[in-house]
């Protein structure tokens, strides 16, 4: 692959809250050096302002890429949201405009997964009462309320990528596991199902979050949910703000049905370092509070930095969309004596074939090609024998195509 649309060094990248150096390295690796690093989220005015001329942008949870921000950004490729969720995102807006956006997963589940059992441990001891106790002078060494973990049952609500890591070591740890997903999943283990949540929080002795923030799962646990729980049971919250009725779980550990609990995520969280926190929790000497920090590990970001630019460097190299959370994932393997277009269009019908008769017509040879539509937008990548000549004016007679989107000549074959 000889000559590319755009020559590597014009690509100009943006990356935003101290987004690991991991990613930064790769995107080297791969021959882009126009890179901005800030260390901070940035307000409106200013991110619109410096958006204008970036092709790709790079965010953690802080950054919001609304509509007016999207839009104000013509030559934008694609986003990269260097954290799990991507709700900070208009992923309506970005797909109407063409713009594919990635996210990581799977890279800081381990991390989450440890934090969550370090607070079982630590509810289950009564760590953060004595522990408030000790930095007042107070000096409590009775064992009343410290327990093992061994034998205990946990409850998992939410049983992917963190909730079944958390599966295998807390049942290594001796626990018994009981999951709840709203999807049958495989268990692992000798964890088992509950037929629903109101089964687990009856039977668990801890009871853990994990699920995505959706319109199901806002505020899921109700004052009524808290109810149902055990008593003397310990909750914990590492997975959205959102699916927890704070004020909520605040009564029940106040009347003491709810024994202790750790949240690191919050419904109001501060923008900034600047910006104080404030939750109905504060205060209660039975609560772990941390300022989500579940997945903020160097190991975590530096995993989740190179997963994430590595998909960012796939699609502008050879406009591969697998794993993109608002985009047909399209991944045609890159051919060393092709030519590549993209074409990304509303999903109507006879794009394809209109596509199809254009190199038709000049006697162009299709080596490969793959369509994928959603209902909303459809994404083809097209591969041609051979060099195809600047002058033949494919790329203009692609976007006349009714119902185009955007479209780009991602590298020509090599000469000879």
């Amino acid at each position: 692959m000889e000559k590319l649309s755009l020559p590597k060094s014009r690509i100009k990248i943006l990356l935003l809250e101290n987004v690991h150096k991991s990613a930064v390295e790769l995107f080297k690796r791969n021959g882009y050096t126009n890179i901005e690093s800030v260390p901070g989220a940035i307000d409106a005015d200013e991110l619109v302002a410096k958006i204008k001329n970036v092709h790709i942008i790079g965010i953690r949870s802080r950054t919001k890429l609304t509509k007016d921000i999207l839009t104000a950004a013509p030559k934008l490729l694609t986003v990269g949201c260097f954290c799990i969720g991507t709700n900070q995102v208009d992923l309506k807006c970005a797909k109407k405009l063409g713009i594919p956006v990635f996210n990581a997963p799977y890279s800081n589940t381990r991390s989450v997964a440890e934090l969550v059992l370090a607070e079982i441990i630590m509810l289950f001891r009564g760590i953060p009462q004595r522990s408030w106790g000790a930095h007042e002078g107070e000096w409590d060494k009775s064992v009343k309320g410290a327990r093992e973990i061994r034998g205990k049952t946990l409850g998992i609500v939410g049983y992917g990528h963190i909730g079944t890591q958390l599966s295998i070591i807390a049942e290594a740890m001796g626990m018994q596991v009981r999951f709840f997903d709203v999807i049958e999943k495989l268990a692992l283990g000798n964890a088992r199902a509950t037929a629903s949540l109101d089964e687990l929080l009856s039977v668990s002795d801890v009871v853990t979050l994990h699920v995505p923030e959706t319109p199901q799962t806002k505020n899921m646990m109700t004052a009524a949910k808290f109810k149902k729980m055990k008593k003397g049971a310990f909750f914990i919250n590492a997975a959205r703000g959102t699916v927890v009725e704070i004020d909520s779980l605040a009564d029940a550990l106040k009347s003491g049905h709810v024994a202790g609990a750790a949240v690191d995520v919050f419904p109001k969280e501060p923008a900034d370092g600047n910006e104080k926190f404030k939750s109905a929790l504060q205060g209660l000497r039975n609560v772990i509070l941390t300022p989500h920090i579940g997945g903020s590990t160097e190991e975590a970001q530096a995993n989740i930095g190179g997963e994430v630019a590595e998909k960012l460097v796939k699609y502008s190299d050879n406009g591969s969309t697998l794993g993109a959370v608002n985009f047909p994932e399209v991944q045609l393997p890159p051919q060393e004596d092709a030519t590549r277009f993209m074409h990304i269009h509303r999903d109507t019908p006879g794009v394809l074939s209109k596509i199809t008769d254009l190199f038709s017509r000049r006697k162009i040879n299709i080596a490969g090609q793959f369509l994928r539509t959603d209902g909303d937008i459809g994404y083809v990548v097209t591969d041609v024998k051979g060099r195809v000549e600047a002058g033949m004016g494919i790329r203009k007679e692609l976007e006349a195509i009714e119902g185009t989107v955007r479209t780009r000549f991602l590298y020509e074959a090599p000469r000879g």
